[in-house]
């Protein structure tokens, strides 16, 4: 059965905008932030965790060319050139340095907010 996160199904663009690094870091599901030319900003200890790269590898790299290519495509990184405004929730299966990791991913970006959001949920079985 699925373990359903509610608060990464919640939580809203401006929320995280509002929030500190520390803050961040306590969620329990990953969070990369960036800017509209794809550099990562924002990394969280989760996802530094889950993905074995530290953020000091990871901050300032464009996000679909350095850090995670195999989400560059018309499936993640389209969205964010094509609209303007997002909050969707898409299923997904991450490959690069990896096992084959299903996961699902919150795409979330704002007119209004500078930084656009990459959550990123591990699935989770029992």
């Amino acid at each position: 059965m699925r373990q359903v996160d509610n608060e990464f199904e919640a939580v809203t663009i401006a929320q995280l905008a509002a929030s500190d690094l520390r803050q961040i870091d306590a969620l329990n599901y990953g969070v990369i932030g960036f800017t509209a030319d794809f550099r990562v900003t924002v990394y969280n200890a989760t996802e530094s965790r889950n993905a074995g790269l530290s953020p000091a590898r990871v901050i300032s790299r464009h996000l679909f060319e350095e850090v995670a290519p195999c989400m560059n495509n018309f499936i993640v990184a389209q969205r964010f050139i094509d609209c303007e405004a997002l909050d969707e929730i898409v299923a997904y299966v991450l490959t690069l340095r990896m096992r084959p990791t299903p996961v699902r991913l919150r795409l979330l970006m704002s007119p209004d907010i500078a930084t656009r959001y990459l959550l990123i949920d591990r699935q989770v079985t029992s």
